[in-house]
């Protein structure tokens, strides 16, 4: 295993999800799937997706399309020492970082998304890292305790492990939170979670339904 192909995303309802997900980000459906789930969830959970995109532009394009579509803002888009970024929740409680590293625009908004980061919130870090070291993923950047990236291929999810009361606090929102992270990691491997409870599965093509898996949808 040496990346993330795909994020399964579990959720009440898969097709309102589905359209949410259509109008607001108009995501590849090979990385972000849907899938129907009833597992019990409060507060953060633990993790937040990130779209990297070029321009503040396409920031505030996606953002606004975020927003129109049904998400609740949660940090308005606004400049910072990094660049210029804001969070939103979807309907279904998955939070969203956009941002960019860009202080200007070079060209016409688009929505067009040039990274998607999926950043875990852990307990400990250092032995997180270790533990996905070991089962073949390879470190790209590293600031001790605090932050992890490994480097992956193109086209695929990007990982990065967090603490989770930073991330909470990135994210704006109280850091507790129990049950299910309604979250599937899937990669060339066989299923296992790590040692924060988050959940990897074997990857599985896209069907001619469009469905991955018994019970699931996808973007479509």
């Amino acid at each position: 295993m040496n990346s993330i192909d795909s994020v399964i995303l579990e959720v009440a309802d898969p097709a309102a999800a589905a359209r949410f997900y259509e109008a607001a980000f108009g995501l590849d459906p090979s990385q972000v799937r849907l899938r129907g789930c009833e597992a019990v969830s409060t507060g953060f959970r633990g993790f937040t997706l990130s779209l990297v995109v070029s321009q503040p532009g396409n920031v505030d394009a996606l953002f606004e399309a975020a927003r129109a579509a049904g998400a609740t803002v949660l940090k308005p888009a606004a400049k910072s020492l990094w660049g210029y970024g804001g969070v939103v929740q979807a309907p279904d409680g998955t939070v969203w970082q956009i941002a960019t590293s860009a202080r200007k625009d070079t060209g016409p908004a688009t929505r067009d998304v040039d990274e998607l980061v999926l950043l875990l919130g852990v307990e400990d870090v250092k032995a997180t890292k270790q533990f996905y070291v070991e089962r073949g993923l390879s470190v790209g950047k590293s600031f001790g305790g605090k932050y992890v990236e490994f480097a992956t291929g193109t086209g695929t999810v990007k990982l990065s492990l967090y603490k989770r009361r930073a991330l909470a606090k990135v994210a704006g929102v109280p850091a507790d939170g129990t049950g299910s992270h309604r979250l599937v990691l899937c990669g060339a491997t066989a299923p296992f979670s790590d040692p924060d409870g988050f959940a990897w599965e074997t990857a599985a093509p896209l069907t001619a339904a469009g469905s991955d898996a018994p019970g699931a949808d996808t973007l479509r």
